[in-house]
C-alpha cells in the first residue's frame, strides 16, 4: 500500500565541521546531507527521496523503491489495477476471478478439472489428490512417441510455471500457470537420433538434457524462449551442444556450485563426468571419477548435515546398482572416496534423494520387486556419519509396483511408482526403525493394474510453488495434479 506524497518536503541539514588543526582560521570544510523525506537516509542513498520509507524494499531490484514505484513487480501492469502488485504476471490470469492473480493466489482457490471423489477423478484411481489436466504423450512428441523423464521450471520473472517432459522423439516444453489448460509452447527434437532414455535438469533459466542415444552429447536450452513464442507449437534448435561424451543415462545439477555431472555414460566408466556449466552456454569439461564405477543415477548437494567433516563440501551419492557411493566432488582435481554401503536383496540400486536435513537417505531398487515378488520397497539409511551410512528402515508399499524415482518436499516423499503411478508418503518419523514412512495420498495413471512392471509413471516433480505437481506417465504423457482441498 503507498504512502500518500508528502506535502511538506523540508529539507533537514545536517552539517559537519571538521575543523583542520594547528589553526582556527584554517577553512572549515562543511559536508550537507539532504534528506528530503526525513527518514534518517540521506537523498544520495535513498530509492525514494520524497517519500518516508525505511525498509529500503526495491522487490523488483529497479532501484527505485516500492513506495514511490508505480510498478512493484516491473511486469508492466501498474499497481493500482494488477492483481499481482508484488509478483510480476503481465498477463494477468486469475482463473477463479477473485481479483487475486493465480500467480499470488492461494493455490487451493484453483477448481480442479476432475476432483479425486469416491476414489477416482475421471477414470484414474486417486485419493486425496485431484487431476488438474491431461496432455497425450501424442501430442507431445508425436505418433508412437513414449514418455520418460521430466523436470519443472518457473520463470522468475514472469511467475510461469513450465513442465519439461522427455520423450522418446526429444523434449517438450509446455505452458502449465494455467494448470487446466496446459499449453504446448516447444519441442526439441533430440540431437541424433530416438531414444527410450532421455534425462532433464535445470539450471540458471536453461535446461539441460542427455540421452542414451548414441552420440547425443548434452543439450543445451535458454528457457527465457518460452516468454516469447509467437505461434505454438514451435520447432526450437538448441542454444549448445556439448560433446564431451556421447550418450549419458541422467545428468545431476548442483545449482549452487554451478557444476553438471553426467552419469551412465561412455567416459570415466560410467562414473561422474564432470562439466562446469556456470556460463551455461558454454560448458566446459571438468575431469571425472571413475574409481567408484557405474553410476545409474545420483544427487549432488553442497552438504549442510550433522557430519561437521563435510560441512560446505560438495558431496556427491550415486546409486550405482550394487552399491550406493558418497564421494567428495569438491575439489574436481582431487576426489575422495568417502564410503560406500549396500542393502539386504540388492537387484539395483537405482536412485535416491537426501532429506532436506542431508541425515537420511531414500533408496529405490528398480529390480527387487521383480526379482523377490514382494510389494513396493524404499529403503532408508542413516547418514549421521558419512563415513559410515547405516541401514535404518525399509517401507514396504501398498502394491507389487515397480518404484522409480522419488524426491523429498520437507516432510513428504514422491514416488514414481510405474504402474502405481504416484504415491505420497509422509516421512515425519524417517528416524524410527518402523513405520518410517506411511502413504496419506496417491494418483495412479495406469489404472488396470498395479503388476511389476515397466509401464505407467516413469518420473514426478513436485517442486512448483504453486502446488502443480507434474507426472509423466510412459505410455500416458503428461499429467498435471494437484492435492485436493478438504
Amino acid at each position: 500500500m503507498k504512502y500518500p506524497k508528502l506535502i511538506i518536503q523540508v529539507a533537514s541539514l545536517f552539517i559537519v565541521f571538521i575543523i583542520m588543526t594547528n589553526c582556527s582560521d584554517e577553512p572549515v570544510d562543511i559536508t550537507i546531507i539532504t534528506d528530503t523525506d526525513g527518514d534518517a537516509i540521506s537523498d544520495s542513498n535513498d530509492n525514494c527521496v520524497n517519500i518516508a520509507n525505511l525498509d529500503q524494499l526495491d522487490t523488483d531490484n529497479d532501484g527505485i523503491g516500492d513506495e514511490c514505484d508505480d510498478d512493484d513487480d516491473n511486469d508492466g501492469v501498474l499497481d493500482n489495477i494488477d492483481n499481482c502488485p508484488l509478483v510480476a504476471n503481465p498477463n494477468q490470469e486469475d482463473l477463479d476471478n477473485d481479483g487475486i492473480g493465480d500467480v499470488c493466489d492461494d493455490s487451493s482457490m484453483l477448481a480442479s478439472l476432475f476432483p479425486c471423489e469416491n476414489g477416482f477423478a475421471d477414470i484414474y484411481p486417486c485419493n486425496d489428490y485431484d487431476l488438474m489436466a491431461h496432455v497425450p504423450i501424442e501430442d507431445l512428441g508425436g505418433t508412437g512417441a513414449e514418455g520418460n523423464d521430466s523436470w519443472g521450471w518457473t520463470d522468475s520473472t514472469t511467475g510461469k510455471e513450465y513442465a519439461l517432459i522427455g520423450t522418446t522423439t526429444g523434449t517438450a516444453f509446455v505452458d502449465i500457470s494455467n494448470p487446466i489448460e496446459p499449453l504446448l509452447l516447444v519441442t526439441l527434437p533430440t540431437a541424433t537420433v530416438n531414444s527410450l532414455w532421455r534425462d532433464i535438469k535445470v539450471y540458471n533459466n536453461h535446461a539441460f538434457i542427455v540421452s542414451e542415444a548414441p552420440n547425443h552429447g548434452m543439450q543445451v536450452f535458454d528457457l527465457t524462449r518460452l516468454r516469447n513464442v509467437a505461434n505454438p507449437p514451435e520447432t526450437f534448435t538448441a542454444d549448445a551442444l556439448y560433446t564431451g561424451f556421447g550418450s549419458a543415462h541422467n545428468i545431476v545439477i548442483n545449482e549452487d556450485s554451478g557444476y553438471a555431472y553426467a552419469v551412465g555414460t561412455s567416459t570415466f566408466s560410467g562414473g561422474p563426468h564432470f562439466i562446469n556449466i556456470q556460463n551455461p552456454t558454454n560448458p566446459i569439461a571438468a575431469g571425472g571419477y571413475a574409481i567408484s564405477g557405474y553410476s545409474h543415477d545420483a544427487q549432488v548437494v553442497t552438504y549442510n548435515g550433522p557430519d561437521s567433516d563435510y560441512s560446505g563440501h560438495e558431496i556427491y551419492l550415486g546409486s550405482n546398482g550394487n552399491e550406493i557411493v558418497v564421494v567428495d566432488v569438491t575439489d574436481k582435481n582431487n576426489v575422495i572416496n568417502i564410503s560406500s554401503f549396500s542393502y539386504p536383496q540388492n537387484a539395483f540400486a537405482h536412485q535416491g534423494w537426501l532429506t532436506e536435513d542431508h541425515r537420511y537417505f531414500i533408496i529405490g531398487d528398480e529390480i527387487d520387486e521383480l526379482t523377490f515378488h514382494f510389494n513396493t520397497k524404499t529403503i532408508v539409511f542413516d547418514l549421521n556419519d558419512l563415513d559410515n551410512p547405516v541401514l535404518s528402515s525399509t517401507y514396504s508399499g501398498p502394491t507389487l509396483a515397480i518404484d522409480h524415482n522419488g524426491y523429498v518436499v520437507g516432510n513428504t516423499y514422491y514416488l514414481a511408482n510405474y504402474r502405481a503411478g504416484l504415491r505420497v508418503l509422509d516421512i515425519t518419523n524417517i528416524g524410527a526403525a518402523t513405520n518410517s514412512m506411511t502413504e496419506i495420498g496417491f494418483f495412479d495413471t495406469f489404472p488396470s493394474s498395479d503388476s511389476a512392471n515397466f509401464n505407467g509413471v516413469w518420473n514426478v516433480y513436485p517442486y512448483f510453488a504453486s502446488g502443480n505437481i507434474i507426472i509423466n506417465d510412459i505410455e500416458g504423457g503428461l499429467f498435471i495434479v494437484r492435492k485436493s482441498v478438504n
